[in-house]
């Protein structure tokens, strides 16, 4: 049974397509951690911050659940530009500076973060092999790093020299260049299709439920994901008020730490190919990170800039570094014909944790403070990577 990517053609080249899903992340990446990037300019609090980042989850979530019949119907490149025409109107909203700007600016975004990696990932599994597949879906999840170290080096720069609503513009101008690449490319990877059957409720969560590693995977997403957005929103806050870090000097922490994830995403997926064993890979990523998170919020004040900037990069390279091999490992344990709503479907779970990540860093900034928080994550991530013991302890690397 085809699905909605799936062309009656001979198959197109896999380096367009995987470029072309890269940029959408990086996209959504940079407009999601846009507001964050610029909050010590724009005078953002940290719950202001929390709230953007729970409304795009809130829509995250049932957009990426039931995404996948739209992608079967309208394919992964349509999707694509309907995204980023998202991104456009998101920005657009959170230029205007007010609360219920970015309330609704993290609404909007929200139906973008949530199709755009199950639509990435029904387009490529058609055409990659299945022996380079968690390398090629680590290299399209770098997407994430590439806006996030853009987003870190330049919109600093471009708040302090004309304000924050030139941030959000620039954003919006790359997501209507990238609404012309989708819409450009899109008649090489469309053809007739043949959508399989709508699965109603219990069908799409019976695709999470039925195989215990796939349902080990979706649990330990929860608390990877929590600890990759906290990082991600929440840096260059701690870096200013409790690592001793100037504006200039968390962004730059912050991008060793995007930069990290990106040579993690690529290097993971690699370590995961060679040694097919993607769930080992993804026990020891867990553990890296719960050390990180622990270190920074416990003693980061201590390490002197070297140090901070050196476990920055480090807590990048597993916090930041673990989505690609985990897509892969979700595309290898789906049933063929339903990688795009299986992937969906595990997503949700891991949006959950992004959704409440945010709310329990507020609650425990306002408690005791941001470091109490990072350490909390790490206990958190310990035990997400302990599922992943019990879960696949007798299919690892199979």
């Amino acid at each position: 049974m085809l699905d909605g990517n799936t062309a009656i053609r001979p198959a197109p080249a896999l380096l367009p397509a995987l470029a072309a899903m890269t940029s959408l992340q990086a996209l959504v990446a940079l407009a999601l951690f846009a507001p964050g990037v610029v909050a010590p300019r724009a005078h953002i609090e940290v719950w202001q911050l929390s709230m953007f980042s729970c409304a795009v989850f809130a829509v995250g979530i049932p957009a990426s659940f039931w995404g996948g019949g739209f992608i079967a119907r309208m394919g992964s490149l349509r999707i694509a530009s309907l995204c980023a025409g998202a991104i456009v109107v998101s920005m657009a909203l959170a230029s205007f500076g007010s609360t219920a700007a970015l309330l609704a600016a993290g609404l909007c975004l929200g139906l973008a973060f949530g199709p755009e990696t199950p639509a990435s990932a029904a387009l490529l599994a058609r055409l990659v092999t299945a022996e380079r597949r968690a390398f090629v879906f680590s290299v399209r999840q770098t997407g994430n790093q590439i806006g996030a170290v853009c987003g870190s080096l330049v919109l600093p720069a471009i708040a302090i020299a004309l304000g924050p609503a030139w941030c959000y513009a620039a954003v919006g101008v790359c997501a209507l260049l990238a609404i012309a690449l989708f819409e450009w490319m899109r008649p090489a990877y469309a053809g007739k299709a043949v959508p399989p059957p709508e699965l109603d409720l219990r069908a799409r969560l019976a695709l999470v439920t039925a195989d215990r590693r796939i349902a080990m995977l979706a649990l330990a997403s929860m608390p990877f994901s929590a600890m990759q957005v906290s990082l991600n929103t929440v840096f260059v806050t701690l870096g200013t008020r409790e690592l001793g870090l100037s504006h200039i000097e968390a962004g730059m922490a912050l991008a060793c730490a995007q930069a990290g994830g990106l040579v993690g995403r690529l290097g993971w997926g690699f370590v995961a190919m060679r040694l097919n064993a993607s769930r080992g890979v993804l026990v020891v990523i867990g553990l890296g990170m719960a050390f990180c998170a622990a270190l920074l919020g416990l003693d980061g004040a201590s390490l002197g800039r070297t140090g901070q900037f050196a476990i920055a990069a480090v807590f990048g390279l597993t916090a930041s570094g673990w989505n690609g091999v985990f897509i892969a490992e979700i595309a290898r344990l789906a049933p063929q014909d339903r990688i795009g709503e299986t992937t969906g479907a595990v997503l949700t779970a891991s949006y959950a944790g992004l959704l409440a990540a945010p709310a329990l860093v507020s609650i425990l900034d306002g408690a005791a403070s941001l470091g109490a928080a990072f350490f909390a994550l790490a206990c958190i991530a310990l035990c997400g990577t302990l599922a992943l013991i019990w879960g696949g302890h007798d299919n690892a690397g199979k």
